[in-house]
């Protein structure tokens, strides 16, 4: 028999309790019913993205939650500022130029955090730029990028902030309205502890100017509409019912937590993670390594791609690789969600096993060593 241990930056494990929610009776979306859990929703998502505003509630994945930003905001022709240092931030240039915006590019190394100073450049160089989109924590480098400094840039101008904090939600500290951001979107899967499915677009009274402006044709993730069916405790179509009733339960984990309790066991579970990182021989890769995720650089000598299979396939450990150019080169460990300092000592220890496996020199048990002393 196998176990199966889910330690990637997404999906991320469901508590059972969550989980059961979807195995329940599914509910009618036009129904008194649903309308109670649907008004608990939004106001615990109010609570995990720190805000007054209205979230919405989309059926998809956090990349489609993504392309609502750019189709609500803005307009063909329009000028954006992308800020980049990662895979998942370069996303966000890919969907502008979908909906023909003119981007403005701000690229960083990756595993570099975006330098505020370089976003108060490029406004001040640009000061047509409807928007700058950015990301909270960086999957594919585990980066984290400063919102509150960057935010406050760009509420100095006429341009709006424009955030993915689809993995960083719910694990790394985020405070919508006090770091004056104007959209930010999420998902799910990661650090609200829900099965795949769901997706979340917050938006401020500034940013709700530009929606109001935008001549982009969007229908399903329209937020006009959106915005309307609210006051019906409702979404304008058929919304994942289940995952909506398992989401109830995630949020309401999360609130008895309390979410700065939430995000200091992230902090804590990071620090054990670089820990055992350090000390199986892999150096941080990020400059600014973020609370949910840690990414360690691999020996030349080991395939990372090759390594990472043997860890799923041989022990039923699932933990990341790298994208792109950093395909092979990288590992990555999550500690989002559902996960605790027992996940992060199983995945140390058969990441010790497989860079053995795969070659590489490691000091047996020095990563559980160095982590445990770093949860105490």
């Amino acid at each position: 028999m196998k176990k199966y241990y889910l330690i990637t930056p997404g999906p991320t494990p469901v508590p059972p309790e969550v989980a059961s929610q979807s195995a329940l009776p599914v509910l009618h979306h036009r129904t008194h019913e649903f309308g109670s859990v649907f008004d608990r929703i939004a106001d615990g998502l109010k609570y995990v993205f720190q805000t007054k505003n209205d979230v919405f509630l989309l059926t998809s994945s956090g990349t489609g939650a993504m392309e609502s930003a750019v189709a609500n905001t803005l307009s063909p022709g329009d000028k954006a500022i992308v800020a980049t240092s990662g895979s998942f931030g370069d996303r966000w240039g890919k969907i502008c130029a979908v909906y023909g915006v003119q981007v403005v590019w701000i690229k960083e190394e990756w595993g570099k955090p975006i330098p505020p100073e370089k976003v108060r450049e490029a406004l001040k160089a640009n000061p047509d730029a409807k928007a700058v989109f950015m990301t909270h924590t960086e999957t594919s480098t585990g980066t984290v990028n400063d919102l509150k400094a960057i935010g406050a840039i760009v509420a100095e101008t006429k341009a709006i902030s424009i955030v993915d904090a689809i993995s960083g939600l719910g694990g790394e500290e985020l405070r919508m309205d006090d770091w004056k951001l104007d959209v930010v979107v999420s998902g799910s899967q990661k650090g609200l502890m829900t099965a795949p499915g769901l997706a979340f677009a917050a938006c401020s009274p500034k940013a709700w100017a530009l929606v109001e402006a935008s001549k982009n044709v969007r229908f399903y993730f329209d937020y006009i509409s959106l915005k309307k069916s609210i006051k019906s405790k409702e979404t304008p179509f058929t919304p994942a019912v289940s995952l909506c009733a398992s989401l109830d339960a995630s949020l309401n984990m999360l609130r008895k937590d309390g979410i700065e309790n939430v995000w200091a066991r992230h902090r804590k579970l990071a620090k054990a993670a670089r820990a055992g990182m350090q000390a199986l021989g892999l150096p941080l890769f990020s400059a600014a390594p973020c609370s949910v995720l840690t990414a360690g650089s691999l020996p030349a000598s080991v395939d990372g791609a090759k390594m990472v299979d043997w860890m799923r396939d041989e022990h039923g450990v699932s933990v990341a690789g790298g994208q792109e150019q950093l395909k092979g080169k990288i590992v990555r460990l999550a500690h989002m969600g559902y996960m605790d300092q027992f996940d992060l000592i199983i995945g140390l220890t058969t990441l010790e096993w497989a860079l053995k496996k795969f070659g590489a020199q490691v000091p047996a048990g020095k990563a559980v060593q160095a982590a445990q002393e770093a949860l105490v």
